[in-house]
């Protein structure tokens, strides 16, 4: 049986202006999260050059850092070190009971999971949405659990994984009318779907830990993201859609909202700057305890 992993993380992310900027304000989504399964046992943001930085907390529950730098700079460099205590995922049950449907219903007009039944900018109904739904056969079965573990396999097997051919402000529209995209274009067009069953869903950040890289003694990563729905008796229950698996130890959970526009890492605003250059670069390393195993997924590939 696995057990609890630590990880280390890395997190470097670096700005290059082509004209000097004069002062920028930023909001960082950084830090791991802190939950039942989840131990955030160090973390630190350091940045060059040096700024003001504070500890903050958004209306979805996310630790963020705002940074803020008053003075004229050429590039930034935001690094973020974080050392992670992840457990297994828990076991779920093979079906909901009878009156799950039901009393997912009975959330429609509930003001506490109004915000993740709503859609979002990235993550809404159109025309395309409602023939890929169509065309695929893509249709809640009698039980909640099992509607969504299919959905997550219906996208893995439709989708191609495909680096470069969407940007972070692509629409699912993007994804579905050319099969290809990332992680988070997964993510969204699972969590569209699932809101128009009645069913809360959220967008997750994060990282997920890549074995093979790992075993050839490279422990680049890169971010990824992943889906949260909200099931009677489970709570907030997590789907891989990219991967077509359950989350667990392999994954390490950052921040929630309704879509990337909620979570993104950086973000934020600056006067002058003039064209710029992102460079992101991410290591992820188990530090103790044991490795996870990609077998578990099920899946011969980890995509991201």
């Amino acid at each position: 049986m696995v057990g609890n992993v630590r990880y280390e993380l890395e997190h470097v992310t670096k700005y290059r202006y082509g004209v000097p900027v004069r002062n920028c304000a930023m909001s960082l989504a950084l830090k791991p999260t802190e939950d039942r399964r989840q131990r955030v046992s160090g973390f630190r943001i350091d940045t060059e050059p040096t700024g003001s930085l504070f500890q903050v907390e958004d209306s979805f529950g996310n630790t963020r850092h705002q940074f803020h730098l008053y003075r004229e700079h050429r590039s930034l460099v935001i690094t973020a070190r974080s050392t992670v205590d992840v457990a297994p995922g828990d076991s779920s049950p093979e079906r909901l009971e009878d009156e799950a449907w039901e009393t997912i219903r009975g959330w429609r007009n509930s003001f506490h999971h109004r915000v993740y039944l709503d859609h979002s900018a990235l993550a809404r109904p159109s025309s395309v949405l409602e023939r890929f739904v169509r065309e695929n056969g893509i249709k809640p079965t009698d039980d909640p659990l099992n509607a969504l573990e299919r959905l997550s396999a219906t996208l893995y097997d439709r989708f191609h994984y495909d680096p470069g051919t969407t940007t972070f402000s692509s629409t699912i529209e993007h994804i579905l009318c050319s099969g290809r995209g990332v992680c988070q274009d997964y993510a969204h067009v699972m969590i569209a779907i699932a809101r128009t069953w009645g069913i809360p869903a959220r967008y997750v950040s994060g990282y997920l830990h890549d074995v093979a890289a790992e075993d050839n003694g490279d422990g680049t990563t890169t971010t990824h993201a992943w889906v949260e729905c909200q099931l009677p008796g489970l709570g907030w229950t997590a789907f891989d859609p990219t991967n077509a698996t359950r989350v667990d130890e392999r994954y390490v959970r950052v921040a929630v909202g309704r879509d990337y526009r909620d979570v993104s890492p950086t973000h934020g605003v600056l006067q002058g700057g003039g064209e710029i250059e992102i460079e992101v670069a991410v290591t992820m390393r188990p530090l103790s305890g044991t490795h996870p195993d990609t077998a578990q997924s099920g899946r011969e590939e980890t995509r991201r």
